[in-house]
This record gives structure tokens, sequence and C-alpha cells, in this order.
């Protein structure tokens, strides 16, 4: 699912762009940022580490979304799998993907370092997409041609399935490590206490950063698709290796350049000792004092909240000894501090509106569904030229891009002018637009197969899913745009609303979300497919979503995602009611308190997604 961090990343550019203006307006005193830098240190890290880091996650994206977008036709034509086998193994292959870089996150904070969690996740990436390669490049590592008249044709082996699963496993790792740590890894580099233009030199990296990144999407899904299209499988798979390999290359050669944190404790391990303790502490009765309740050092005594209050006994001192003279727990899995329940209790409280953006994502990540369509319809621009199949889905990114700078810097100080006031739209707002808008999508792109099917079927294609229905592919672009525009409302306003609902100490999960959200989707988006296939299936009758697309009806399973994503509304609608009011804070100074009083680690981390690949 390609978007989701797309999104996340186009927020914090367009916040980033907004931190010189507060910048300018506060400016940072030496005591918000920790003790001087040693004059050793200052050799390493600056500007000179940016083109290395840009490079190897400009080259990472081209390579890993490039072997996506027609990963659908290699299964179904080389591995000989069905559309439903074919999207549910894409579906865990995005769900790994996604959920990985939580893991990647938690492993680079507590052991690895982002250093090692990237340049390891580099190495993981190329021998994924290497093997990938080695797939297309040995004939018998899939089935033989079925070009036999008369003869059957031979399934896949398990080893050859082993192998190729084997490939997407070693790039899913690759992105654990690469994904959650890249963006960061790089902010480290050139965001220093002691450099008073600290504010400008972080958005010139966000701006490279994320500029570098949408074009390396575009790329992939046009220039690596039509490669695919054009000279098929072994050059189609070939420059994605060779690119993944120079990403590699291009990190480790800055290598003595670049400043390498050391590593802490990571924001989970924090959790699961709350849970421990407060378990442990369960008999213990509710204190009377406020002294009698642990707080983080130097904090002043503090009472936990009612809500969820079977979790306060954490931090339930039960005697002096619980305590060390330096005012920290003797031991954490027995005493948490009053700020770790507090936190806790603030994702809890989230996960019902967090829950209401997986249909979005589901929606998102049907990639083989607009990919048939478009193979079956006429996609030429001009005599000679025709866009691929494959590349439909840069439509998704392109009308996200052009709403988010229309709504940033048209809609909304057109609105401030007339209003005579700032205007702008309270992030749970936008998140509901955005399902509203996806229904709309769904709805719209049933309609277009609707027609689409039945012109095939009065060109007698009806048994030839191959054949060429004359209709303009072009149609395909409204769902995709419809697509983006929903994106682009809820993943931005969800970004938004946990950076402002989450305390400033956990705004690096407030992107983490992102890939559980997505992992979750792509996992309930498989359950929602093996179940439509099994009962609209019955004898002598195909299934709504068949291999053979003029067989099928695939608009009746766009329409059945629209009703779901109807019944979701109302899902978040009272979700929000039962939520309360949210909280106004300003995103950009929420950032920028983050990461004075916590440093880097608490940097936007990043989960991207890419358009039309979303389940990527």
């Amino acid at each position: 699912m390609v978007m989701e961090q797309e999104m996340t990343e186009l927020l914090s550019l367009d916040q980033s762009k907004k931190m010189e203006d507060s910048g300018k307006q506060t400016s940072p005193s030496p005591s918000s940022h920790s003790s001087p830098i040693p004059i050793k240190s200052r050799k390493k890290g600056g500007l000179i580490t940016m083109p290395f880091i840009i490079a190897n996650e400009a080259l990472e994206k081209v390579g890993s979304y490039g072997v996506l977008p027609n990963m659908t036709f290699y299964l179904m034509r080389d591995y000989r799998l069905g559309v439903t086998s074919a999207q549910n193994l894409l579906f865990f292959w995005s769900a790994a993907t996604n959920f990985l870089p939580l893991v990647g996150a938690f492993v680079a904070d507590s052991y690895l370092g982002r250093f090692l969690a990237i340049g390891l996740g580099s190495i993981f990436s190329f021998l994924g997409t290497f093997v990938l390669w080695l797939t297309a490049m040995i004939p018998k590592a899939r089935p033989p041609p079925c070009n036999q008249p008369g003869q059957a044709c031979k399934s896949t082996t398990p080893s050859q399935f082993m192998l190729l699963v084997f490939s997407f496993m070693l790039m899913s790792i690759g992105a654990g490590g690469i994904r959650p740590c890249s963006l960061a890894f790089g902010a480290n580099q050139v965001d220093r206490g002691d450099n008073p233009n600290r504010v400008k030199v972080l958005e010139t990296f966000f701006a490279w950063y994320y500029t570098s990144s949408i074009v390396s999407v575009l790329i992939a899904l046009t220039g690596i698709v039509y490669l695919q299209d054009r000279l098929g499988w072994k050059i189609g798979f070939g420059v994605p290796t060779i690119l993944m390999f120079l990403s590699a290359v291009f990190f480790f050669l800055a290598s003595p350049f670049y400043i390498k944190q050391k590593v802490r404790t990571n924001l989970f391990g924090s959790f699961v000792q709350v849970i421990v303790a407060a378990c442990k502490n369960r008999k213990l009765p509710y204190p009377n004092q406020n002294s009698d309740y642990h707080h983080k050092n130097g904090s002043g005594p503090q009472v936990p909240t009612e809500k969820l209050r079977f979790l306060n006994k954490a931090c339930i001192v039960k005697s002096p000894e619980d305590v060390k003279p330096n005012g920290v727990a003797a031991n954490p899995w027995n005493l948490c501090t009053v700020e770790q329940v507090e936190e806790l209790k603030a994702v809890i409280r989230i996960i019902p509106l967090w829950s209401t953006g997986i249909m979005l994502s589901i929606n998102l990540s049907q990639s083989s569904f607009p990919l048939l369509q478009a193979q079956s319809m006429n996609r030429h621009l001009t005599k000679g030229f025709q866009i691929p199949a494959g590349s439909f889905g840069m439509f998704l990114m392109i009308a996200l891009t052009i709403w988010v700078f229309l709504y940033d810097r048209v809609m909304l100080p057109l609105a401030s002018k007339i209003k005579g006031r700032p205007v702008r739209l309270k992030p749970i707002v936008r998140m509901g637009l955005g399902i509203v808008v996806s229904s709309i999508s769904m709805l719209v792109a049933g309609i277009v197969e609707h027609i689409r099917r039945k012109r095939a079927i009065n060109q007698g294609l009806l048994n030839n899913s191959q054949g060429l229905v004359e209709m303009s592919a072009m149609w395909l672009i409204i769902p995709n745009s419809l697509n983006g525009i929903a994106e682009a409302f809820t993943a931005i306003g969800s970004t938004e609303f946990f950076y402002c609902e989450l305390p400033k100490s956990m705004s690096s999960l407030a992107s983490a979300l992102f890939g559980l959200g997505m992992a979750v989707a792509n996992l309930l988006a498989s359950v929602i497919l093996s179940a439509v296939d099994k009962y609209t299936r019955g004898e002598g009758k195909e299934s709504w979503i068949t291999s053979d697309i003029n067989k099928g009806h695939y608009e009746y399973y766009y329409w059945l995602l629209a009703v779901l994503t109807a019944f979701n509304l109302l899902y978040f609608l009272v979700c929000s009611w039962a939520y309360g009011p949210s909280a106004e804070i300003d995103i950009t100074e929420r950032m920028m308190e983050a990461s004075d009083d916590d440093g880097d680690d608490l940097l936007p981390q990043q989960n991207i997604s890419t358009p039309g690949l979303k389940s990527h």
C-alpha cells in the first residue's frame, strides 16, 4: 500500500517548510539542547552526507517500487497463479513489508543503531531483488512454458514457489531496516544543536529528500514498468537489482562521515513495562496521596488520570525502597512513572479512530484488478505510444500531490482571506472526508468496470479475456484520482491528529501507526478477497473475481468495498463522538519541541507508501 507513507512524508515536507517561520518567531536557546557536541564529532555529519543518504533512499525506492506494479502479471503468466491467489500473495508480502519497519525501528533504537539498520536493510533489499531476478533468469526456477497444444500445463513446484517467496521475504526485511530509519538518520547528520542555521538546514534536507522520493516513485511507476513491458522480466528485474546494489554502495561510501548515534530505550518496551507492572500490582489499593505515585525525576508530583484506571497501579510506590536516591525506579518492571502510564493510555484511546483508516487502506491495496482492467482497455495516447498498464498508479500520486498543493496553498489562504481569520479543517474532519471520498472512488470504479464489461460482451469478448475493449483506459484516471484525494485527506489528517493527541515524547509513534495500519489492512483485504471468491463461486458459475475479467463481476466487488466503506464511515462517526474534543496544537511546534526535548529519535519516521502500490 503505497500512499500511506508518502502522505506522512508530504505532511512532514509541508511542516518543514513552515519551520523557518516558526524558528524566526522563537529562537531556540542553548539551554534547550543537550550538552555541547565535542569538537571531534563536529567533523562528522553535515551537508556532505546528504547526497549519499538521498541517493541510497532514491535508488532503493526506484528498485523496490519498480518490481511491484507488474508483479500480478508475472505471477499469473509465469507462475500460473489465479488472480485471487496472486493478489493474496501480494497482500501477504505487503503486510510483511508494512509491519517489519516497526520491528526494524525497535531493533535500530534498542540494539543496532540506525546506521547498521539501514546498511543491513540495503544489503537484504539487494539480495531480495537479486533472487527475484534469478527467478527470471533461470528457466528451472519457474514452471516451463505452456505453449504445447494438447499438453497439460505444469504447475509451480513447492521449491519454485518457495524461492519466489524467499525473494519477497528478503525485500521485506530490507524495507524493515531502511524505511523507519532513513529520514531520521539523515536528519541526524544536519540537525545539530550548535548550528545557528539548524532550521534552515533541516528544511533544505527535507525538501531534497521528499522531492527525490516523489521523483523516484514516478520513475519506478513509469520507466521500470515500461522496461518490463517492452524488454521482459530479465531486464525489468535486472535494472532494479543494479539500482539496489548502487543504493547500498552509495550508503556505505560515506560511512566515515556519518554521525552514528548510540542506541537508546525504545518506546514499545516502556508500554510492556507498564502492562507488566500493572498486572503485578493489581491487588494494591489506590493511594490517597499524590506522593504515592512515582513520577519522572524533576517533573514534580503528578496524579494519573482516572481513565483506564487499572493501569494506574503500575506507578504506585509500595515502599521507599522501590525508588533509588536519584529518583529512578529500582526495578522498572515493578514500578513505572505516571508519564509512562499516561503515554500508554493515550495510545489506547486513539486505537478506535486509528482503526477507521484501515478500510481506506484496503481500498487502496486493490492493485491486481485495476491492472487487469487497464490491460484490457485502449491505453494509447498516440498511435505509437501507450501507457503501460502498471503505470496508472502514478495518477493517484499526481492527484494527491496536486490536491495537497491546492488545499494548502490556494484553498486555505483564500478561505482565510474571505473570513478575515485563519481557517483550517480539523484533522478529524479531514479523516472523515477521506473516508467519504474513498467510498465514492470505489463506487466510481465499479461503474467504470460495469461499462467496460458491458462493452466487452457487446464486442463478443465474453470468452476472450485477452481481447482489447473499445474503451479508453483514461477512464481509470477518475477512480485513481479520487483515491489520491481520499488519501490526502485521511493520511495527512490522521498523521496530524496523532501528532496532536499523543504526548510529544511519542511523536515518532505517529508515523509508526501507519505501517501497522497498512499491515492489518493487507491481511483483512486478503480475508475479504478469499471470502468473496469462495461465496460467489458456484457449480458452473464463475466467482466475481475470476481470472477471466470478462466472465467475472469486478464491479460487484468494488461496490461491496464501497458499501463496507460506508459502514466504516458510521463507525468513524461513533468513534469520533466517543473520543470527544481533540487537541488544538500546532503540529510544527510539536515536532520541534519533541526534537529539542528528546533528541533525534523523535524526528518524523518514514513509512512510505506509493501510489497505486499502497499494499507495498
